[in-house]
């Protein structure tokens, strides 16, 4: 091969994807990797696309569901991190959720295999050499601290740093199944068909009560080197959620809404705590929004008072990692390089996405346009009419100067230009504000991919 291979430094979800996207355009690709030479205070293993959160990619309904649409136009766009995802998917209602283990597997065996693909284990300890033309740095929430003081040099930034929290995973043989059942919300099915995916384990309102004291009073690990990080608050620890009002949990993951106790189905629960399946035997269920910075002791005891958990055996034990990100609308151009040094992409979370999907997403992005201008082949981002265009507006020119500190940002309908829905039906009638926002969500769904399709066929 005589075109200079383009340098991913990163073996994560962004990191993989853009890898895969580079090599599947013909284009020579070396993705660099720290772990296991150097390793993070979240990972455990040296694969790459290691899930070190929870292990759902969220809904996959792309009719109504905003990540499920960013789903259908990875799926168009030749995804790795997706076809893996959907290989080794693990029942979850209406979500995606994956076998975190054999989905890693998939991802490091497929790049390993593709003969464009080099790996090198090792860490790039500041900026990339002079003599790297086309990189990108795709190290997301645990990029090592020489990087980032480098990208910190380069930008002038003061910080690019928060907090992320780890949620515990609890044996499914643990589970106390005379009091906690199985049902989805609202028995909605998933991917593999499956209504009841969910383990669902009921409060009474004393139970709570003392279970948010317990969530309150509980000892907390140190924050040491990472004083005065912020927290995203898609990610918060259940705790910090139980410091901003003794409600909170109860209209956010442990919400009663739409489940019903077969063993009483009069009697509505105060409160229900969720476990999702973890791994592809239904041997492992983690904790849904139960992201945690309680030391290990205290977990056990404050998780064991859920009722169904009383003498649950944990296989993880939640904890707290350091993320990463770009002030990305000031330090990145629109083809997502950094317009301090343009040699240099970034992609995944440390763009200012949040969320395994929308991580993944631009890194495939990235793939792409690194692997065109490798190529001499100019190639523009999707139209922000699509999922994906619209998660490269966002990070890239989305965020209003002047306003509110850039935050990481999940893909939403309201990051995509809005349609109006029609507001009366055949015969004149009002259709009702909820019907019309589904119409709107399906309308906007349908013109993202037809969009994406003009983009993947034009380029």
């Amino acid at each position: 091969m005589t075109t200079k291979p383009v340098h991913v430094i990163g073996g994560g979800l962004a990191g993989s994807e853009a890898a895969w996207q580079i090599a599947r355009a013909g284009v020579p690709v070396v993705l660099h990797e720290m772990r296991p030479v150097r390793g993070t205070d979240a990972h455990s293993t040296d694969g790459l696309a290691e899930l070190v959160c929870s292990n759902s990619f969220r809904s996959d309904d792309w009719r109504f569901n905003a990540v499920g649409l960013l789903h259908a136009e990875m799926r168009r766009c030749d995804s790795l991190i997706l076809s893996a995802g959907d290989l080794h998917q693990v029942p979850a209602g209406g979500a995606l959720a994956v076998d975190r283990d054999g989905f890693s597997a998939e991802v490091t065996r497929r790049l390993e295999a593709h003969p464009l693909v080099t790996i090198a284990r090792e860490e790039i300890a500041g900026l990339p050499p002079e003599d790297w033309s086309n990189v990108i740095v795709a190290t997301g929430p645990l990029t090592s601290p020489a990087l980032a003081d480098a990208i910190l040099k380069t930008t002038g930034e003061e910080s690019l740093s928060f907090f992320d929290a780890i949620a515990p995973i609890v044996h499914a043989d643990s589970i106390d199944f005379d009091i906690a059942w199985r049902q989805s919300r609202y028995d909605k099915e998933g991917p593999g068909g499956d209504a009841a995916a969910y383990i669902n384990c009921p409060m009474d309102k004393a139970q709570y009560e003392a279970f948010i004291d317990a969530l309150l009073d509980g000892p907390k690990a140190e924050f040491k080197d990472w004083e005065n990080v912020p927290y995203f608050d898609g990610c918060l620890p259940i705790e910090v959620m139980a410091e901003r009002g003794r409600e909170t949990l109860r209209h956010g993951p442990m919400k009663p809404v739409g489940l019903t106790n077969p063993r009483d189905p009069t009697v509505k629960p105060h409160a229900i705590v969720q476990l999702r399946q973890d791994n592809a035997l239904g041997t492992l269920f983690n904790l849904v929004g139960f992201q945690t910075k309680l030391k290990h002791g205290a977990q056990a005891e404050t998780f064991r008072m859920i009722p169904g958990l009383q003498n649950a055996q944990f296989a993880r034990l939640g904890g707290l990692h350091r993320n990463t990100f770009l002030n990305s609308p000031r330090l990145l151009d629109g083809q997502l390089r950094l317009k301090a040094d343009t040699r240099l992409r970034f992609a995944g979370q440390v763009t200012g996405v949040e969320g395994y999907v929308e991580s993944a997403a631009i890194g495939l992005l990235t793939g792409r346009l690194a692997a065109a201008e490798r190529l001499g082949q100019p190639l523009e981002t999707p139209p922000p009419t699509t999922a994906l265009g619209a998660l490269a507006a966002h990070i890239t020119g989305g965020f209003l100067e002047g306003g509110a500190k850039f935050q990481p940002m999940n893909i939403n309908y309201g990051l995509l230009p809005p349609m109006e829905a029609p507001k009366k039906d055949a015969e004149g009638g009002k259709i009702p504000m909820k019907e019309r926002g589904r119409a709107k969500k399906q309308l906007m769904s349908q013109r993202a991919l037809d969009d994406l399709d003009a983009w993947l066929a034009a380029s």
